[in-house]
């Protein structure tokens, strides 16, 4: 009797901790239909579609979506409620229609995804360290002129090659108002590649073989990911809205006689405002969440080396990035994410 007593005390004692753990391994997801993400159309913006529907998922026992398209119709399904979650919102690039839609309080910001986004001129390392570099001592922009030679462009050898974005983006029309600014014209070529392919293509091949290249480029980017630790961003005047505005709105580029750096831009996450009051442990978890441009770099390096898809690259990230993901979300939620890595 007395060891059947024990036995019962036993079985009393465990059960509550066994259904912890069941409810624990099992959650179930505060709305009752799947969570829906903005598809934007690039690579990042889908990596961290990747992670957050895996922890969506594996944590909290969601299920989840996406709709593809581009950022316009995408932040106007949000506001209409098709749309739950916007991983990558780049306020700049849409400041009229944030704008419209907060005033309105059709969705939520719920802060900064990654703080430094970048836009800038680079040149490899290895041209200005060492006592024998080539361009030692070039620092800044208006440095430039003295090391033409160095950059020289098989074209026109009297003048260096500057690789700017491809015609028509918006970042070549920038690009070729600033080498105007810079007075930069009568000493280098304003080189436009074919495609995006060909610029990381000439960018990538030229650091592999530590030969001389002077470039723009931005990040974050799988080309970013692969040779950011070896590059040196040139020096440009301090970013300044004022200047930066009459800079963007000048039609002429030879008219522009003034340019500063780029702005170094912080991604935010949106939320549409009901989903917002609906799924608070979701949105407490999409809040928490934050990279940097260097960890979308290297997620995005890591398919261009393997040929994989931003789902391989979000388990890759989770799997060897536990400190940061950990920190977004609950102890038994990073357990069962754990449990699904």
């Amino acid at each position: 009797m007395l060891n059947f007593k024990f036995a019962l005390a036993a079985c009393v004692v465990a059960f509550p901790f066994a259904a912890s753990a069941a409810e624990a391994a099992d959650p179930v997801c505060e709305i009752d239909r799947p969570v829906v993400f903005a598809g934007l159309d690039w690579d990042s913006n889908a990596f961290h579609n990747s992670v957050a529907q895996f922890i969506a998922e594996n944590g909290y026992g969601c299920e989840t979506d996406v709709i593809p398209g581009s950022t316009i119709p995408l932040l106007n399904g949000m506001a209409r409620g098709d749309i739950d979650v916007t991983m990558e919102i780049w306020p700049d690039n849409v400041t009229e229609a944030l704008a419209e839609g907060m005033a309105k309080k059709q969705f939520v910001d719920l802060g900064v995804n990654f703080p430094d986004a970048t836009q800038a001129w680079f040149i490899p390392k290895y041209l200005v360290e060492g006592d024998d570099a080539p361009a030692k001592g070039l620092k800044s922009v208006s440095d430039l002129p003295k090391y033409k030679d160095v950059f020289s462009d098989p074209e026109e050898p009297e003048k260096g090659r500057f690789y700017n974005c491809i015609a028509g983006w918006g970042c070549e029309v920038i690009n070729s108002k600033k080498l105007n600014a810079y007075g930069l014209l009568d000493t280098y070529v304003n080189f436009r590649p074919g495609t995006g392919a060909a610029l990381a293509a000439a960018i990538e091949s030229n650091i592999r073989r530590k030969k001389p290249i002077l470039f723009y480029y931005w990040g974050p980017t799988w080309v970013m990911g692969k040779v950011a630790d070896d590059l040196i961003q040139l020096e440009e005047p301090a970013y300044n809205k004022e200047t930066w505005d009459k800079l963007s709105e000048e039609t002429d580029p030879s008219k522009v006689t003034e340019a500063v750096a780029y702005p170094l831009s912080a991604i935010h996450v949106f939320v549409n405002t009901e989903f917002h009051t609906t799924a608070p442990k979701l949105v407490e978890f999409l809040t928490a969440y934050e990279t940097s441009s260097n960890d979308v770099s290297k997620a995005l390096a890591y398919m261009q080396d393997t040929g994989g898809t931003t789902d391989d690259a979000a388990v890759e990230f989770l799997k060897n990035n536990e400190k940061i993901w950990t920190s977004w979300v609950p102890a038994d939620v990073a357990e069962r994410v754990k449990s699904a890595l």
